[in-house]
């Protein structure tokens, strides 16, 4: 006799219940009850408020700072893995401390590589996120790694825009592989950008490689942090000549005064998915919702069925 699976629950860290509760709208089935404890130090202590024996249990969390939400996560699965959930699921749309994926000077951590050992030893049984800053990630965990791509979401708002002349572009060399994959699906032109950082969120200089005059471009990137650089590429490509430039980046930290560059830069429209909350309101950001991906994924997981078909590059 086959053993039935387990069923599936859906449960959200503090800062991630208003992305949690779209997910599970999606998936089809209620946001599980978790309550908090606070000590009066700021300890804190998550406690599951229904029975998780022997179901898959995904948890959602994206790690943007502060610490709070890593933490948060980490008891959160040690909690379902005591109450012995059969599966773990860390369901985590941003996957903080990405950046620090090697060393680049000496006497630095990497970061990334201690999240994953983390989250293997709370008792994740599983990863599931989207678009990491480096996909050499997947290889610091040993369970295994769902990384999702937002251009599935991404590239039939692009399409939707119909506009003449596209061409995209990359803010750095790093991002020229994403680039090129945006541009072979969508059969542009691409561009890269050459920058030199005095140090970190500080551009030094900024160099365009290739020809943007008379295009529509679009700039499109994992993240946007402090809006530097895509203001200053922007900036740029105005000034070479292209009709119009926009951005696309899947994580919006927009730390700082981001908020400010993005709309005194330009821009005519930065593009985000809803994997870290905004801050505030912009009339310059659109929001597209990651939540029908990552539902539809999950469904697929609990079911074994296979994930290929929705990585669209």
């Amino acid at each position: 006799m086959s053993q039935k699976e387990p069923e599936a629950k859906i449960f959200a860290c503090s800062q991630s219940v208003y992305l949690a509760e779209k997910i599970s709208k999606e998936y089809g089935i209620p946001l599980g009850k978790v309550s908090m404890s606070h000590y009066s130090d700021g300890e804190f202590q998550p406690s599951y408020e229904e029975s998780i024996r022997g179901l898959r249990v995904f948890i959602v969390c994206s790690t943007f700072p502060n610490t709070d939400n890593l933490m948060e996560l980490l008891l959160m699965i040690d909690a379902a893995k005591r109450a012995s959930a059969r599966h773990i699921t860390a369901v985590m749309p941003y996957f903080g401390w990405a950046r620090q994926d090697r060393k680049d000077k000496p006497r630095v951590p990497i970061g990334a590589k201690l999240i994953a050992k983390m989250l293997e030893a709370a008792g994740a049984t599983r990863i599931m996120t989207m678009d990491l800053h480096a996909d050499q990630i997947q290889g610091f965990f040993e369970k295994p790694v769902d990384h999702l791509f937002a251009s599935t979401i991404f590239l039939p708002y692009v399409e939707s825009l119909k506009l003449e002349n596209l061409t995209i572009a990359s803010p750095d060399m790093g991002g020229s592989k994403r680039a090129y994959a945006y541009s072979k699906f969508l059969e542009s032109d691409v561009v890269i950008c050459y920058k030199q950082r005095k140090e970190a969120n500080v551009i030094d200089t900024m160099e365009l490689i290739g020809e943007v005059k008379g295009k529509n471009v679009i700039l499109v990137d994992d993240m946007i942090d402090t809006g530097g650089t895509l203001a200053k590429a922007a900036d740029l490509m105005i000034e070479r000549g292209a009709l119009s430039v926009r951005a696309i980046c899947t994580h919006a930290i927009l730390s700082g005064k981001a908020y400010d560059r993005i709309e005194e830069s330009k821009l005519s429209e930065l593009i985000v998915t809803d994997s870290i909350p905004l801050k505030r309101e912009s009339k310059k950001i659109k929001v597209v919702s990651c939540a029908p991906l990552f539902a539809e994924v999950m469904q697929m997981v609990q079911n074994n069925n296979s994930i290929s078909g929705k990585f669209i590059m």
